[in-house]
Parts: structure tokens; C-alpha cells; sequence
């Protein structure tokens, strides 16, 4: 075995199919076909259901999976730690919720782009659970996601606590008259997974309304115009009303500590040896927020 035959692998299982594994790979089928047969001999299981459609990982394949990825992320930080040059150079892929993009991503690039002018950072957008799922399955390095999490494997940095508020349109009297005017009050929110649409639907259960219509937008711009035009309420962090939308036509409404307050954490795998890029990322927010360490779940 070596580790070509776990790339062959890896692209069977993501692209279910012998043939466009061997497209991707640049190689041909029959070569793909007899490295999968050599890895299964190796370790003495079928690690693939093959059907006339396509092909599927079986519970060993899965497994394996799971040590082929944490291999090659083994190996890519053994290249740029080995690296003689004292010059940090290389990748680094950081997820974040929506807020987190809009709010924290302009500064990230000013302050880490100053201070490692050589490593790029590559961002990506969505909900809570896909994000922690991308750090387990090493699609990303890190993530800001709402805190605090207990997830066997990662390890979470604090950031900082937000404070969400109720935003409905400017000519908004109250929360309850909102609420009284509709039987089923509209709310303006992403889809689901979103801890703010959690968050706006767990305020709405506590006034005894278990029905109510959410319309689906997928950008913050999308939430302040709907609300603006007096589509229904939301809710987001008060910061994000604060900087960037000002003077908007939008009214803001308190929530209690409970639900109104927001933690923001960066988690990453402790499961593994950290690079050098990924442990100058966490050290400047340790930094940046006084911590000391992570807190370990």
C-alpha cells in the first residue's frame, strides 16, 4: 500500500464510480479497479458495494475513510513543518456562520494577512452542524461557530459574546402587538440549522405560539430588506444592525441573557498534530481575547 492507492480510494468513494475516479485521477479504470483489490486484500474486507448504478463504502470502507483522510492531513503538515524556511507559507481554510463572514472576515484577512503575508485563507459559509462536520472530516482546518459545543475530538477557543436582539420594521409599536396581529406571525430567517432561527423560534415558543410562517432568505441583506418592507421579524446579533445597518428602517427589541446572548467559538481538531499555519491562526485570537487556552470537550 502507499499513498496513491488511498488517493484512488478516496476518489472512488467521492465520485461513486470506478470510471470517474479514474477520470479525475488521470489514470485508467483498470488501474483504479486494482489498487481498491490490493487495499482490500491488505486489510482483508470488501471496503465497496458495487451495484449496476454505482458504488457505495461498506462499514470498513467508512472506517477506513476515516484514517485515509487523517493520513494525508498527517502528511501535508509534515511537509510544511519539515519546511527549513522560518517563513509560514501554505493554505489555511476556516469556516463560519453568515454573521461571523459579514462581521469578522474583512479584519481577519487586515490583521492575519499583515502578520503572514505568505498563507492564504480560503473561507466558507454555513450552518452550525456542517461546519463542526467539515472540521471532523478535515474539509476545513477551523470554523467560528456558536458556542460552546461538546463534540468528541474538538477542542474550541473563545472568542467572544455577541448580544442578538429582535429586529421587526421601523413603524413596529411593540413585540406583543406584532404578535397579536397575525394568527400565525411571519418571521423572517435562514433555513434550518440556523442558531438564530433557533434562537427566534425558542423566544416565540415561550409566548405560547408553536405556529407561525418563516420565510426563507439565505443573506443577511435578504433578513434587513424583508423586515424593512414590514415582512415579518427576525433576529440577528446587534452588531451586525449597528455597523452596517444603521440607517435602515428597522426597529430592535431586547431579549432576556438566556436568549439573547451568543458565544462565538473556533473550533479545530485535537485529535491531531496542528500545523504551524493553523497554530499562529488560534494563537492571534488568543491573543487578541486575553485566553490563555481552548477549553477541551
Amino acid at each position: 500500500m502507499n499513498t496513491n492507492d488511498l488517493k484512488l480510494f478516496e476518489a472512488v468513494a467521492s465520485y461513486n464510480s470506478f470510471t470517474k475516479a479514474a477520470e479525475a485521477m488521470f489514470t485508467v479504470q483498470s488501474n483504479v479497479t486494482a489498487r481498491v483489490k490490493n487495499l482490500e486484500e491488505e486489510f482483508g474486507a470488501t471496503l465497496f458495494v458495487r451495484n449496476a448504478r454505482k458504488v457505495l463504502l461498506t462499514p470498513a470502507g467508512e472506517v477506513l475513510m476515516h484514517y485515509s483522510k487523517q493520513i494525508a492531513n498527517l502528511l501535508d503538515e509534515a511537509k510544511s513543518n519539515i519546511k527549513s524556511t522560518q517563513v509560514l507559507t501554505g493554505l489555511l481554510k476556516i469556516g463560519c456562520i453568515e454573521t461571523t463572514m459579514a462581521l469578522k472576515v474583512p479584519q481577519i484577512l487586515t490583521d492575519f494577512g499583515a502578520a503572514y503575508p505568505h498563507i492564504d485563507l480560503e473561507f466558507k459559509s454555513a450552518m452550525r452542524s456542517v461546519l463542526i462536520q467539515d472540521v471532523l472530516d478535515y474539509r476545513v482546518d477551523a470554523a467560528f461557530v456558536s458556542g460552546p459545543i461538546s463534540v468528541s475530538g474538538l477542542q474550541q477557543q473563545l472568542i467572544k459574546e455577541e448580544q442578538l436582539v429582535i429586529l421587526g420594521p421601523s413603524n413596529t409599536a411593540s413585540l406583543s402587538a406584532v404578535l397579536n396581529q397575525h394568527t400565525f406571525p411571519k418571521i423572517i430567517v435562514f433555513d434550518q440549522g440556523c442558531i438564530f432561527r433557533a434562537r427566534l423560534e425558542s423566544w416565540l415558543s415561550g409566548k405560547g405560539i408553536v405556529q407561525y410562517k418563516p420565510i426563507i432568505v439565505n443573506s443577511i441583506d435578504g433578513i434587513i430588506n424583508f423586515v424593512e418592507a414590514g415582512l415579518g421579524i427576525s433576529i440577528l446579533p446587534e452588531e451586525i444592525l449597528t455597523s452596517y445597518y444603521a440607517g435602515r428602517n428597522i426597529k430592535t427589541f431586547s431579549l432576556n441573557k438566556e436568549l439573547g446572548t451568543m458565544t462565538t467559538v473556533l473550533i479545530y481538531r485535537n485529535n491531531v498534530v496542528q500545523s504551524r499555519i493553523l497554530e499562529a491562526f488560534i494563537n492571534l485570537y488568543k491573543e487578541q481575547t486575553g485566553v490563555a487556552a481552548g477549553c477541551r470537550e
